[in-house]
């Protein structure tokens, strides 16, 4: 089976260099309704056996889009596993005010998530992310055995880069070694034992957009 995994779309606060972590919840912008409805139109067709999102509206709105624009008429299922990182402190902070008052969790958040400790920011950390992510995508495999089995998952940049890089077996501090991911992205893992293991099909894909990316699209 196959999960879809897309990021949501571009906010607010993203276009702001912001972070949003777990609680702070910006609007899509308008572009964004625009690249959500290009991802549903793309995906037009795929059988999905259920769409889930994480519970914040970035997210959700962005599952319900993509619903929307396949045509598919399935209910968006929350599911608070698929929730953005808790950055504590950090949250509603522009990255470079973060950067200047916290450098050492900054830097081992982006580049050494062996080493990220979020004790003093009141954070979550990665193996708390990965674990949830986990249970989640096992579950999936476990209620969709078949080999089209197909789901549909919206949630965030960071969670998701902690969460696909732990389904692929990764390393802890490699967790993040395929890099960041754009906002509106594809990727898509399949299992083929239950969800023991994942492989990746497609990583981090944009081209439906027909635009050139920013760099804020992938913060």
């Amino acid at each position: 089976m196959q999960i879809y995994f897309v990021r949501h779309g571009k906010t607010e606060w993203n276009l702001a260099s912001r972070f949003q972590g777990e609680h702070g919840d910006s609007p899509l912008l308008p572009q964004s309704k625009k690249d959500i409805k290009k991802l549903g139109e793309h995906l037009r067709g795929t059988k999905f056996r259920g769409i889930f999102a994480s519970p914040l509206d970035r997210a959700f709105n962005t599952a319900q889009g993509i619903d929307d624009a396949m045509n598919a008429n399935l209910p968006v299922v929350i599911d608070e596993r698929l929730r953005e990182f808790n950055l504590g402190d950090m949250e509603g902070m522009k990255f470079a005010d973060a950067e200047k008052k916290y450098p050492e969790q900054m830097n081992n958040f982006w580049h050494h998530p062996d080493k990220y400790d979020p004790t003093e920011l009141h954070g979550e950390d990665y193996k708390h992310v990965i674990a949830r992510g986990k249970s989640f995508a096992m579950e999936m495999a476990k209620r969709f055995p078949d080999d089209d089995d197909k789901v549909l998952a919206v949630s965030h940049g960071a969670a998701l880069s902690a969460i696909m890089g732990g389904l692929l077996g990764y390393p802890l501090k490699d967790i993040r070694k395929n890099g960041g991911l754009s906002n509106t992205s594809l990727t898509v893992l399949e299992t083929k034992d239950g969800g023991k293991t994942f492989k990746p099909v497609v990583w981090n894909e944009t081209s439906y957009l027909g635009r050139k990316l920013s760099k804020t699209d992938s913060l």
